[in-house]
């Protein structure tokens, strides 16, 4: 009935899966628990995984070499046996113990084929160094069910999400895309586009891997590389995502270079505040459109 799929690299998903399996083993149906490793590095953490298979219907496969966010989550898809998957990211944690349930509740209604439950994060404020994360998270990922419901698209990550198998083979995520970033964003744009509507409902898994403010800014500005390669080779259109639409405006108004400029004279500052123990998310999102603007200037 459900192959719950979870791709993993270098983080120690055991407790993830243990609760999954706590959850699931209570509600007398056939199931699966599938983690697929993305030939991580660390051999603790390897370790700690391995002891995953020790769970009844529970299986963890090690790709000999890496193959990315997208394949790795179409790999798990391939290996899958049931007919629903539920798709959840390593780092992530049930928010109740009626998690699954409330998913199996969703396959019996027979009221959609793809449920979004969304993500939340913790109250308490984490250490300094991952402020920054944090606080993204919590204002722009942690996003209430109402407000998800008027943006289904725009709102859906995949994270946390239910769909029927058949879905997901037929609209795979692009095995093109191996850099980081945006993924995720071509996979919801194709259901868009086919018009496979996302039902969200509150069931909320808490993220729980904070990372430092400097790898966080990091993987950005490298989603943003892959953002800009992606328009280039025409797998995203310039004017489909919100820094495109922004950098489509600055360039027909002729701003460019004055973004360029401010953005060169100003990015130590604006660093400085990202990295410190209070950061702007309006200073974020000047850095990333100037970090835009600057690599479609050369």
């Amino acid at each position: 009935m459900l192959s719950i799929l979870i791709p993993t690299y270098n983080y120690n998903t055991f407790p993830l899966v243990k609760e999954l399996h706590n959850q699931i083993s209570l509600e007398n149906i056939d199931f699966e628990i599938i983690v697929s490793d993305d030939a991580s590095t660390d051999s603790a953490i390897i370790k700690e995984n391995e002891k995953i298979v020790g769970l009844s219907n529970c299986y963890y496969l090690s790709n000999v070499e890496n193959l990315g966010r997208g394949s790795n989550r179409n790999k798990l898809c391939q290996k899958a046996r049931c007919e629903w998957l539920l798709l959840l990211d390593c780092d992530t944690m049930p928010d109740s113990s009626s998690f699954i349930k409330n998913y199996l509740d969703c396959i019996n209604s027979n009221n959609g084929a793809v449920f979004f439950g969304g993500i939340a994060y913790y109250d308490n404020k984490p250490l300094g160094e991952e402020i920054l994360r944090w606080t993204y998270g919590r204002k722009r990922e942690a996003i209430p069910l109402l407000t998800r419901q008027k943006k289904t698209y725009e709102t859906a990550l995949v994270s946390n999400i239910l769909l029927k198998k058949q879905i997901l083979l037929k609209y795979p995520f692009n095995p093109s895309i191996y850099e980081y970033g945006f993924e995720d964003f071509v996979f919801i744009s194709d259901l868009k586009k086919n018009g496979i509507p996302i039902i969200h409902i509150e069931n909320p898994a808490y993220h729980l891997n904070l990372e430092t403010s400097i790898v966080f800014l990091s993987k950005h500005l490298s989603a943003i590389d892959n953002l800009n390669s992606l328009i280039i080779q025409g797998i995203i259109k310039s004017n489909e995502t919100a820094l495109g639409k922004t950098h489509e405006t600055i360039k027909r108004l002729m701003l460019q270079r004055i973004v360029v400029l401010f953005f060169n004279l100003s990015k130590q500052q604006l660093r400085q505040n990202l990295l410190s123990k209070n950061p702007s998310l309006v200073l974020f999102d000047f850095y990333k459109l100037g970090y835009f603007c600057s690599i479609k200037n050369l």
